[in-house]
């Protein structure tokens, strides 16, 4: 018999988004496998604590954020969403307009795979202005700005 309080895969992406306009990492750590597997441009692959770590930091050091979504498609197992975020890159206080592209996998009610994809060059021209014009394009500013993303994340891992 199928459980009726079973969330369809669109109601658990649309809460996770939902959560994220809120800036509510609690609840968007909550619709995550144990050992999720997240990876975006910027962060490159985190898993399972890693991944939710980064919701909260995000969550937490967000002061403008301002989220929009969509769903696009959904199937038994995947959701394909689109999200924007406006923001000001801290750093530089750029403003930002970042176009992102997610593509979820759900099973047994959890997401348990989470891709982002957006264009690492367009994100760092407007976040970084001209160096990120110059250089954004390349491998080695995607790896150096892995590294420095994961640097901030085991800062705030050794927080808590």
């Amino acid at each position: 018999m199928e459980n009726k309080c079973m969330k369809t895969n669109t109601q658990i992406v649309t809460e996770f988004y939902t959560a994220f306009q809120n800036k509510d990492s609690k609840t968007m750590t909550s619709l995550y496998a144990e050992n999720i597997s997240f990876t975006d441009p910027a962060f490159g692959t985190l898993i399972g604590e890693d991944a939710k770590n980064m919701w909260r930091m995000l969550c937490e050091n967000a002061t403008d954020l301002k989220i929009t979504f969509e769903v696009l498609e959904a199937s038994s197992n995947m959701v394909k969403a689109h999200w924007e975020a406006n923001y000001t890159f801290s750093r530089t206080g750029n403003r930002v307009h970042n176009k992102i592209d997610a593509s979820l996998t759900i099973k047994e009610g959890l997401i348990e795979s989470h891709v982002d994809q957006f264009n690492l060059w367009v994100w760092s021209q407007q976040a970084l202005g001209t160096s990120g014009w110059l250089l954004g394009w390349s491998g080695a500013f995607k790896s150096k700005l892995q590294k420095q993303t994961k640097k901030l994340l085991a800062n705030y891992k050794s927080k808590y």
